[in-house]
């Protein structure tokens, strides 16, 4: 189940990127995926027992639903957008994947909890292998600067999404709190797209675009599949794994996804790695994995997975 979710997550990055192409910009598409997600929640939240009385929420809860939502689903997925179209695939989940490493320093650090020694070798192969990636040895950075800088600031955000959802996880079910966040994240991309209406006079979203094909792939089945497979299949495929494994298993299985991604994205869009930036997204994903195995997850938390 995890890995089925990490190659679907995979493929949705180069989906997405396809979508980005096609002429829908990050906020636009973060309203589609986040709109189409929460309907069809709500359609599987009607479908499966209690029905939609899953979804009542107390005053209590609220607060912290709209934090969850708004930054885990909505200001991750913007910037996730952001650096995939600046940056190959695989090169931007790798600087969104060190979430979990920054996890690992938060619990040391900010939960004070007793970690093992190799979080800070996880730490250091983390660092070299984006070097690697970034190739700073040829004297300037040679991946685009605003791409490299939102996919770090997701990471940074997905961090506190994580630390959030070891919360609100514990309150709630998968589907009612996915449909929840996936709301929030859609009402805050219809509230910017009707202030870029006002203010510029265009069309909230360029729904023309259905019509178009990208890369000879129609646009309109590429919405389908971030919505259906990148999205809810995904997200549900995780939270069905977290039944049969530890969350820090789940994380680090899930670090297939990176790897598919570059693959797919090699493929589908001649998004070539050099030897240099292959070996260093190899040593990113090894420092994660140590760094995961050097903490012990807590009760209820969540599965540290991208939502890619």
């Amino acid at each position: 189940m995890v890995a089925s979710s990490g190659a679907l997550f995979a493929v949705n990055g180069t989906a997405s990127k396809l979508i980005l192409e096609a002429g829908v910009d990050a906020q636009q598409l973060t309203l589609l995926r986040a709109s189409g997600a929460w309907l069809g929640l709500m359609v599987l939240a009607a479908a499966v027992r209690p029905g939609l009385r899953r979804i009542r929420v107390t005053r209590r809860e609220l607060p912290l639903l709209l934090v969850y939502g708004f930054t885990g689903y909505f200001l991750v997925q913007i910037l996730f957008f952001v650096s995939i179209r600046r940056l190959p695939v695989g090169i931007a989940l790798l600087f969104e994947f060190t979430a979990p490493l920054l996890v690992a320093l938060w619990a040391r650090f900010g939960q004070h909890q007793k970690v093992k020694s190799r979080l800070w070798y996880g730490l250091a192969a983390s660092l070299v292998g984006l070097a690697a990636v970034a190739e700073v040895w040829r004297g300037s950075l040679r991946l685009d600067g605003i791409g490299v800088a939102a996919g770090l600031a997701a990471a940074f955000l997905l961090c506190g999404y994580y630390v959030l959802g070891a919360r609100v996880v514990a309150q709630r079910d998968t589907i009612s709190l996915t449909w929840w966040a996936f709301g929030v994240s859609a009402t805050a991309g219809l509230v910017v797209a009707a202030v870029r209406s006002g203010v510029t006079g265009g069309q909230a979203f360029p729904f023309h675009v259905f019509g178009q094909t990208s890369h000879g792939v129609p646009v309109w089945a590429l919405a389908v599949y971030m919505v259906v497979c990148g999205s809810i299949a995904s997200y549900m495929l995780v939270a069905g794994s977290l039944r049969h494994l530890p969350p820090t298993s789940v994380g680090i299985i899930g670090m297939v996804e990176p790897v598919i991604a570059g693959a797919v994205a090699w493929v589908v869009l001649g998004e070539r790695l050099s030897v240099a930036q292959l070996i260093g997204g190899g040593l990113v994903l090894i420092g994660v994995g140590v760094a995961e195995t050097a903490r012990t997850a807590g009760p209820g938390e969540p599965a540290e997975i991208p939502p890619g």
